[in-house]
């Protein structure tokens, strides 16, 4: 029996300016609510770009912390008042010393009552090709379990995680049949290419819907794009700003796990005595 729930995916060029964003965020998230949608999902950086000059004294001005920060307090009154999740992104201010004014990537998912009910750090800084995100953001140590929702089981990636296929399966090990992987993907050779071949991979090998909203403009790649559990893209924004609305079936996680088994069929007794430390 299916079970049709709708998702809006959000394409975004986010500016410099947080509140402008925060503007732009609410009235896509009205939208997505009259159109039906059960949760909105935003790319990473929602809250800003951060060019490549800002320094990290620059960045840690501009964050907030999660509870009694305007950014996600508007958007949790948001989401209590248009009944819908939400998957938000920000740059969350720390706690910890002598962390050099550095902040967190942070993903928070509001739930359709307004309050919060996951909070993922991201893993992986995108320290490749040329960048050095861990100049400006401090990493997060935990992989975070997945969030129950009406559509579904929803763990979180990030943009660069997505490069890291034990995430994902440990997600999906851990009860979650929709991942979403708010992305900040940066344009060049093969990044385009990279960025569909793992999502499709990433759904493919879990049996998972995955969900990635992309930032376009800027420096970014846009793509923003929606796989189903056989690897059928549902969803493919180009370069285009705006959001989309999919509509996902929940039962199609279960009926691809059972035709392509691949988490039953997994070796856990053969791999534990293969996993290394690689340097």
């Amino acid at each position: 029996m299916q079970e049709i729930y709708k998702i809006a995916v959000v394409q975004m060029r986010s500016s410099e300016d947080k509140y402008e964003n925060l503007k732009l965020s609410t009235d896509l998230v009205k939208e997505s609510a009259k159109k039906k949608a059960s949760l909105i999902c935003f790319p990473e950086f929602q809250m800003a770009f951060s060019p490549i000059h800002q320094s990290s004294d620059e960045l840690s001005k501009l964050a907030e912390p999660i509870k009694n920060g305007n950014f996600i307090s508007v958007l949790s009154r948001s989401a209590k008042q248009e009944k819908i999740d939400i998957v938000a992104t920000i740059y969350e201010k720390s706690n910890i010393n002598n962390n050099k004014n550095r902040v967190y990537d942070t993903t928070v998912i509001i739930n359709r009552k307004g309050r919060i009910s996951l909070v993922y750090r991201k893993l992986h800084l995108y320290d490749a090709l040329g960048y050095r995100e861990s100049d400006n953001l401090l990493p997060g140590r935990t992989i975070e379990k997945p969030a129950k929702t009406l559509i579904g089981n929803i763990g979180i990636m990030m943009c660069y995680d997505v490069r890291f296929p034990e995430m994902s399966r440990i997600l999906a090990v851990n009860g979650a049949d929709i991942l979403i992987a708010p992305s900040a993907w940066v344009h060049g050779i093969m990044k385009e290419e990279h960025w569909q071949i793992m999502l499709k991979a990433r759904a493919i090998e879990n049996g998972s819907y995955i969900i990635a909203p992309n930032q376009v403009g800027n420096v970014y790649s846009g793509r923003t794009m929606v796989v189903d559990p056989f690897g059928i893209v549902l969803l493919d924004m180009g370069n285009r700003e705006g959001m989309e609305i999919v509509e996902i079936d929940k039962s199609r996680v279960k009926n691809i796990r059972e035709i392509l088994p691949l988490l039953k069929n997994r070796r856990i007794d053969v791999y534990r005595d293969n996993i290394r430390v690689f340097s």
